[in-house]
């Protein structure tokens, strides 16, 4: 699995409003496609996304991500913006003639995949348009990445980039190297774990190890944490280098995980 570090740094809760169709949803992330088929969905809140995005500001959670999975989802985020201005990070269908407008509209970061990932391969003039626009200090990139089906994988474990709704793999591998390119044009990394998002079955350690070991910038992982515990191993398996993002499991979200332990967590760590 890897060495367990020794740090100075310590990870840090990072609070999530994902949106489908306009609501506050938790879904299953494997199950989203660009059909007509409705993904798994595990909770639809009855609260909209401005008050969790008061909840999240009132509780001084910092870095957590405003994600549009689908159409619909416009008036939705630009409402959770305004409710926490600067502390909100938004991502999904931003491109270089909307990036702009999200951060004066109060995003801290605009997060983007697909733009920059394009027939399978990084589209370096786009990615560097985007950072022209917004500035490198404003962009996060979202390697959110699942390794290759068991049948055709060979010996090759490692995790590639995946794009549109998390159903295109790309040529992208998540390795020290393309981390440390990549690390030039943005100022986080953001990583779901696609095999596990949604699943509250437990994390992708050996990605988390290599995160924390590989990444020159902070990175946030999602996918599968579902306990107090979980958060204690990020942070022993990264060295604090690595964030983590809990959804599903919350009780916020229907789970049984007390949000109130974690930002009680987060706040003594």
């Amino acid at each position: 699995m890897g060495q367990l570090f020794a740090s100075p740094q310590r990870t840090r809760f990072r609070p999530c409003i994902d949106l489908h169709g306009g609501k506050v949803k938790q879904i299953v992330g494997a199950t989203l496609t660009d059909g007509d088929e409705a993904p798994v969905t595990n909770f639809e809140a009855s609260k909209s996304s401005a008050d969790f995005a008061a909840m999240y500001r009132d509780d001084t959670l910092t870095g957590g991500h405003v994600i549009k999975l689908g159409p619909g989802n416009e008036e939705a985020a630009l409402a959770a913006l305004r409710a926490y201005p600067g502390g909100l990070q938004l991502g999904g269908g931003v491109t270089p003639e909307n990036a702009a407008a999200y951060i004066e509209a109060g995003a801290s970061h605009v997060i983007v995949t697909s733009y920059v990932f394009r027939n399978g391969s990084i589209d370096w003039e786009r990615l560097r348009a985007l950072v022209g626009i917004v500035g490198k200090e404003k962009l996060v990139l979202d390697l959110s990445c699942r390794q290759l089906p068991a049948d055709s994988r060979g010996d090759d474990d490692a995790y590639y980039v995946v794009t549109d709704r998390w159903q295109k793999y790309t040529d992208f591998a998540v390795n020290k190297e393309n981390l440390k390119i990549l690390a030039e044009y943005c100022d986080e990394f953001l990583v779901h774990g696609v095999e596990v998002e949604g699943l509250k079955g437990g994390m992708l350690e050996d990605l988390i190890v290599s995160l924390g070991e590989w990444s020159p910038i902070p990175v946030t992982y999602a996918g599968g944490a579902r306990s107090i515990e979980d958060l204690e191993r990020v942070h022993a398996l990264s060295g604090g280098r690595v964030d983590l993002t809990i959804g599903s499991a919350l009780d916020i979200f229907g789970g049984d995980l007390a949000y109130e332990d974690v930002v009680r967590w987060d706040k003594n760590a």
